[in-house]
């Protein structure tokens, strides 16, 4: 019989993480899910796995309790559980700015906490995600959180909790810069003359192709760029204009800036 796991919460990413387990191998009878909201629960029963809406429920006998609800309700959330929770459950927060330190004082009983930054494409199986474990967590708790995690994608182990600032910046926020990268290119399509659709193939395409090629590749991202960019050719004068227009310092500038609100969240959601 595989560990039990909670969900406290059954929003999109605990569903996501659901199916990934259950793709996984690990059985419906060992995943139940907790949510107040009824159709949250319906979507989550349809996959096959028990429904409650009670978190106290939904915790009791559980190895995991994955964190899935919003930053600002945390605290309350992890508050009630202190009433049954277990001090040998392990807690895997996937609640982005929340710090480990106000986890473990809002839980009361020194549990193992793992902190996670997911990012959006996990909804679909190809996320990242970066986790860091409090000095609680045991190997075997650690081994439990690693395969929760990836059953949706890949992860990748910080051991200093202050990193999660920058993995934010960097993968949690990530997906956003290239959809913004992506629209620029569809709407300059569809100005030199492409129509909508067109536009927008030929950009999802070329930008999946170029991410395969980069995940890949040995070489550096840098390199297959010269190697794209002939002298005197198409790319080189298009990339003559980012370069015109400072586009790695802005680039720069908008992580940096991603990064300092994930502390500024960090300080405000793990507020006594």
């Amino acid at each position: 019989m595989a560990d039990k796991i909670a969900l406290v919460g059954a929003g999109n990413m605990a569903k996501s993480l659901a199916g990934g387990l259950l793709r996984h191998g690990v059985p419906a009878a060992a995943i139940v899910a907790a949510d107040p909201d009824a159709s949250q629960r319906a979507s989550m029963a349809a996959l096959g796995i028990a429904v409650v809406d009670s978190n106290a429920k939904a915790i009791a006998g559980a190895a995991a309790i994955v964190l899935a609800v919003k930053p600002q309700v945390l605290g309350n959330v992890v508050g009630e559980l202190a009433k049954t929770l277990r001090p040998e459950q392990l807690l895997i927060s996937i609640a982005a700015g929340v710090p480990s330190s106000a986890i473990e004082r809002w839980s009361r009983h020194g549990n193992g906490i793992v902190r996670c930054m997911p990012n959006t494409p996990a909804l679909y199986g190809a996320g990242v995600t970066a986790l860091f474990a409090n000095d609680r967590v045991t190997p075997q708790q650690r081994q439990l959180a690693e395969s929760i995690l990836a059953a949706v994608g890949h992860i990748i182990w910080v051991q200093d909790e202050a990193a999660i600032d920058a993995v934010t910046a960097v993968s949690g926020s990530g997906p956003a810069y290239f959809f913004y990268l992506m629209e620029a290119m569809i709407e300059a399509g569809v100005a030199l003359g492409l129509d909508a659709e067109t536009a927008r193939t030929l950009t999802l395409k070329t930008a999946y192709g170029a991410a395969v090629m980069a995940n890949e590749s040995t070489a550096a991202p840098a390199q297959l760029r010269r190697n794209v960019t002939s002298p005197g050719g198409t790319t080189e004068r298009a990339i003559s204009v980012l370069d015109r227009g400072a586009c790695k310092a802005l680039i720069d500038d908008a992580v940096r800036q991603a990064a300092q609100r994930s502390e500024e969240l960090a300080r405000e959601f793990g507020a006594e």
